[in-house]
């Protein structure tokens, strides 16, 4: 099963409420030229799902530069976070974030 998409506004919503965490897969690299202040990071390329922050019933959102990669991976991302109340990935990416007229670190 694929994971699903969230827009910017929602998860910014579900943020701010605490419903939700947010993760960025990104390398270092990318991180270290921008990130969104409220996201944990756990790069794909050494991902270890015992490095997550607590996550159970919470909805646990996934993003990356545009969306590709947390959609490819999407099934094994679920799969690692089965005891969240739900799992997303930020559709579009942190460039959907900025599109969306949110800050950016």
């Amino acid at each position: 099963m694929g994971i699903k998409d969230i827009d910017p506004t929602t998860l910014k919503d579900w943020i701010a409420e605490g419903k939700a965490i947010l993760v960025d897969v990104r390398e270092a690299g990318e991180r270290a030229v921008e990130r969104i202040s409220d996201a944990h990071h756990l790069p794909l390329s050494a991902f270890n799902p015992d490095a997550l922050p607590s996550h159970d019933d919470k909805i646990v959102v996934y993003h990356c530069a545009s969306g590709g990669r947390t959609r490819m991976y999407g099934p094994q991302l679920r799969e690692v976070t089965a005891s969240a109340a739900d799992v997303y990935h930020l559709a579009g990416g942190i460039g959907a974030w900025k599109m969306a007229g949110f800050a950016t670190e």
